[in-house]
């Protein structure tokens, strides 16, 4: 082996082992490159041949690997090295760094690190004034090639100036991702916080020089970010703060310069330097007119930056700018900027993405007034009722839909973000009613009623929805009850035109919004309930009339006779039948059996006469819907919420052993041999075997464990089903089955043969190839996520194979559809966790555990659509939580592949990928964060704007 090291120095052994790692087609032989020179890297010899390695004359792959060399032996075995050679390692270093200082970046960047990690080791004992000797030593004038190999140092002094930087600016970066004990972290904090007083001066001049290139002043910004992580005080930076502010005029420094000037003043110490934020305002407050002529002239990152930063100090500061009263004009300014924020022009996110950065600031301010003392607070809401009067106005119109034409040309992607904003401006809403109070309702019903009046104004459908949605806003969560506004808004309703389906849709979730007051007012009932049910003759409105009838129903179930007349006129019986279920339940229990046979028994006569004929498309269609029915009574007919309705009701809620059989089992054991009957015709069709299915799983859904006496046979007629002809809804009954059965000693057996029939089954559609069975891969990997997190003692099973499971898990993750993929990476994520406690899957997970990373990190990397990435994250959070080591060796062994994932990503930074990763176990968004990246990275997106969405 030591023969082995010195050759890395040379053009032979550890240069060719290099090529072989970076360069060579061959696994094999990369496996043994990589092995070798682990092994390098970690031996004593490696503080002496990395210099070689960093000659002029080698590839940057070689220069990059002597770099990270120095890295790895400063950070974990510094102690070996003897004391009296720090000073010549910091002198060599130093002189690298300036030979590099024009590049390649990447070895830049590893040297500056490597010296950072070696500053860390030596502050303050052995290195008391490391800025001022650092600047010192990149004086360009007077070169220093201490200590250096004796090739010609660089004199370019701006390329010296731009690498001082970089070092300055990785040196709080290395100190925030090492692994200190907490007495060495707030020693180190401390004295590097101590230099704050050589720095600040230095990049001020910097900042202000004339002569300072663009670069130069992005990499100041750059580093007063990072040292602001240091907790550094404000009150000794805010006038480098201020200057930061000038760059925010240079288009090419403005990104950057947000982000700094956001992280300087988002530091809760800040609060305590109360005169630099003071200063600062008048700063931000400059910016409004920028604002302005960005939003108008529709550039969207500009007004973005500016919003961050009116944000980060009206929110973070809410309070001590509050107090400073005798600046209150100054802070009612800053407000409204941020009100102007809010209300900025376009439809989000299509042609705008700041308003939404401001919602949580109105939480944030309003909270703030409520908590002064009473005399205090009705100062304050003298001043800030009116602007949040505007602000109700402002969002009101920011939740107005576009044109449907415009719509229509939206993305989904762009919907969906839509409708997600429009939920947070729902919630902004009704938060602000704690402090408009009945006032605001009045005044949306005022504004409602000129509008429905005037016939100009109700012809633009947006107003009237935008005001309907305000009122659902706040009747969802607060008790308007007692308000006197309502009775008024209930006959208006039937007053709009619902022929907009965006504008029928916020109608019916406004009228199920109101179900309890309903329900005190059961008069009202024949106004609305026309309405609704018309609604149920669209299928565009049928989840949002569906919704609404159901808190109709069960809000008021006991004064609905005029929905029993209504019934007859509607030909949406299923929705109807839903509705039935929820008057049965509310019936006195002795009552409902003989109730629910005279309501069913036309239906099941039917489907015993169907049962009995040949198969044909018209008998296959009447039987679906008859099955249908039943599923939909089914849903929601459930005895035991019975007493929940009734006021001062006597009999406690009854349970399986106080009583007989419940309903519902009752009439499924009689009809059972019906529905066998029916099987044995159509078993071989998909869509009547899911009707049957159907019957049962929203059986189960609402009875829970009074589905028990049912569980023996449906568990064999399942396993006979699924045998014959496999279908993704018996996997979803099975599944139900097992989340509600599988604890409980009786039923167990059956779910187990179950479960190793329907295994058995589906492993042999994988093995014949089961792309063209996505909804199988998915039901079942959801049913073996179940299974693991209900009852894992499943899998001590010898009948269920434990490398094909994981090896279907593997498969369904590289499937394009994106419900199998998160039900595959569900299912690693109940798997992994497993793993220590069961040997036969440790086992598994340190045979395939590769193979699993490999395919995870070939999807990120391109391999599978974009928004399955979140998935992914999961897996590899999952991994790192549960074997760390493992997830590091395989990350390492599969990335080291040249063009793997992507031939977009360079060695640094995949190597960078893995460890941010490696290091966060606990946070799921930041791992997200990290994975998108990479993502982006590999398909070439990084900074083209998509990283936004």
């Amino acid at each position: 082996m030591n023969g082995c090291l010195r050759l890395l120095g040379r053009e032979g052994g550890g240069v060719g082992a290099l090529c072989q790692l970076y360069f060579d087609p061959d696994m094999e032989r990369k496996n043994v490159a990589q092995k070798w020179l682990t092994q390098a890297q970690a031996s004593a010899q490696a503080w002496q041949f990395c210099w070689a390695l960093l000659s002029p004359d080698k590839l940057p792959e070689v220069q990059f690997f002597g770099a990270s060399t120095l890295h790895t032996k400063i950070s974990r075995h510094w102690n070996d090295l003897p004391t009296d050679q720090h000073e010549s390692l910091r002198m060599q270093l130093l002189s690298h760094i300036l030979r590099f200082s024009s590049g390649p970046k990447m070895v830049l960047t590893r040297l500056c690190v490597a010296l950072a990690s070696m500053a860390l080791n030596l502050i303050p004992q052995a290195w008391s004034q490391p800025v001022a000797d650092l600047v010192r030593a990149f004086q360009p004038q007077k070169p220093d090639s201490e200590g250096g190999s004796g090739t010609e140092v660089s004199q370019d002094p701006h390329a010296h100036c731009l690498a001082l930087l970089e070092l300055l600016t990785v040196l709080p970066e290395e100190f925030q991702s090492s692994r200190l004990i907490q007495a060495r972290r707030t020693q180190l904090r401390e004295a590097l916080a101590g230099e704050w007083t050589v720095m600040c001066p230095m990049l001020r001049q910097l900042l202000q020089s004339q002569d300072s290139t663009n670069q130069v002043k992005e990499k100041v910004l750059r580093c007063l970010s990072s040292w602001v992580g240091l907790d550094v005080p404000l009150g000794e930076s805010h006038e480098l703060v201020q200057d930061c502010f000038t760059a925010l005029s240079n288009p090419e420094l403005f990104d950057t310069a947000v982000e700094t000037i956001v992280s300087a003043i988002s530091q809760p110490d800040c609060q305590r330097y109360i005169d630099a934020l003071l200063n600062l305002t008048p700063l931000v407050l400059g910016l409004h007119d920028q604002l302005k002529t960005a939003a108008q002239d529709g550039d969207m990152e500009t007004s973005h930056g500016i919003c961050r930063i009116a944000v980060a100090m009206g929110e973070t500061h809410s309070r001590v700018l509050l107090e400073q009263v005798d600046h209150w004009q100054e802070y009612l300014a800053l407000v409204n900027m941020i009100l102007f924020c809010t209300g900025i022009p376009g439809h989000y996110p299509v042609s705008e993405t700041t308003s939404s950065l401001t919602l949580t600031f109105w939480y944030t301010l309003q909270d703030d007034i409520l908590s002064f003392e009473e005399e205090k607070q009705e100062v304050y809401l003298q001043i800030y009722r009116p602007v949040y009067f505007q602000l109700v106005d402002v969002l009101l119109h920011k939740s107005h839909y576009p044109s449907q034409e415009e719509y229509d040309s939206w993305s989904s992607d762009d919907r969906e973000q839509f409708r997600i904003y429009r939920v947070d401006i729902s919630d902004t809403l009704m938060y602000v009613y704690e402090m408009l109070g009945a006032e605001l309702l009045s005044n949306l019903y005022d504004r409602l009623g000129r509008q429905l009046m005037d016939p100009q104004q109700s012809a633009v459908w947006q107003d009237t929805e935008a005001l309907l949605f305000g009122f659902q806003s706040i009747a969802e969560t607060i008790d308007v009850n007692y308000s006197d506004v309502i009775p008024g808004l209930i006959a208006l309703i039937p007053r709009v035109n619902i022929s907009n389906v965006m504008l029928a849709d916020t109608v019916m979730y406004t009228i199920g919004s109101l179900a309890e007051w309903l329900a005190d007012h059961p008069v009202m009932l024949g106004g609305i309930l026309p309405m609704v049910l018309q609604g149920l003759e669209k299928a565009e409105l049928s989840v949002s009339s569906v919704s609404t009838l159901k808190r109709i129903c069960r809000e008021c179930r006991h004064d609905l006779d005029v929905l029993v007349k209504e019934i007859h006129k509607s030909s949406q019986c299923m929705w109807l039948m839903q509705a039935l279920g929820f008057l049965l339940s509310a019936l006195p229990v002795d009552e409902i059996l003989g109730r629910l046979h005279s309501l069913i028994a036309p239906h099941v006569q039917q489907l015993d006469t169907l049962a009995q004929q040949e198969p044909n498309p018209t008998n296959k269609q009447s039987i679906i819907h008859v099955l249908g029915m039943l599923s939909s009574l089914f849903t929601t007919l459930d005895i035991n919420t019975q007493a929940d309705g009734l006021e001062g009701a006597a009999s406690p809620r009854r349970t399986p052993s106080q009583t007989t059989h419940n309903p519902v089992v009752v009439v499924l054991q009689q009809v059972f041999t019906l529905i066998q009957s029916v099987l044995s015709k159509w078993l071989d069709d998909s869509e009547v075997v899911e009707a049957v299915c159907g019957v049962f799983d929203k059986s189960v859904r609402t009875l829970l464990h009074d589905f028990g006496p049912m569980v023996a046979q449906l568990t064999e007629m399942l396993g006979q089903i699924y045998s014959a002809f496999p279908q993704a809804s018996a996997l979803d009954l099975a599944r139900q089955l097992v989340h509600i059965f599988a604890g409980e000693e009786h039923h167990i057996a059956k779910i187990k043969t179950l479960i190793e029939v329907l295994t058995s089954t589906t492993l042999t559609i994988f093995q014949q190839g089961p792309r063209d069975h996505p909804d199988i891969a998915e039901s079942f990997m959801y049913l073996h996520a179940q299974i693991l997190k209900r009852k894992p003692d499943l899998y001590l099973s010898d009948q269920l194979d434990m490398k094909a499971l994981f090896y279907c898990g593997v498969l369904s993750l590289k499937f394009p559809e994106t419900p199998t993929v998160k039900a595959a990476s569900l299912f690693f994520t109940e798997l992994l966790p497993r793993c220590k406690d069961m040997p036969s899957l440790g086992e598994v997970l340190q045979r395939d555990g590769k193979l699993l990373t490999e395919t995870i990190l070939q999807a990120v990397g391109g391999g599978s659509p974009r928004n399955l990435t979140e998935h992914f994250s999961d897996v590899l959070l999952s991994l790192n939580r549960h074997c760390p080591a493992l997830l590091s060796q395989w990350m390492k062994e599969t990335l080291q592949t040249p063009g793997f994932p992507s031939t977009q990503v360079s060695t640094e930074q995949k190597h960078t990928f893995i460890q941010q990763l490696v290091r966060e176990q606990t946070n799921k968004r930041r791992v997200k964060d990290i994975v998108k990246e990479f993502s982006l990275l590999c398909r070439g997106l990084q900074g083209s704007g998509y990283s936004d969405f």
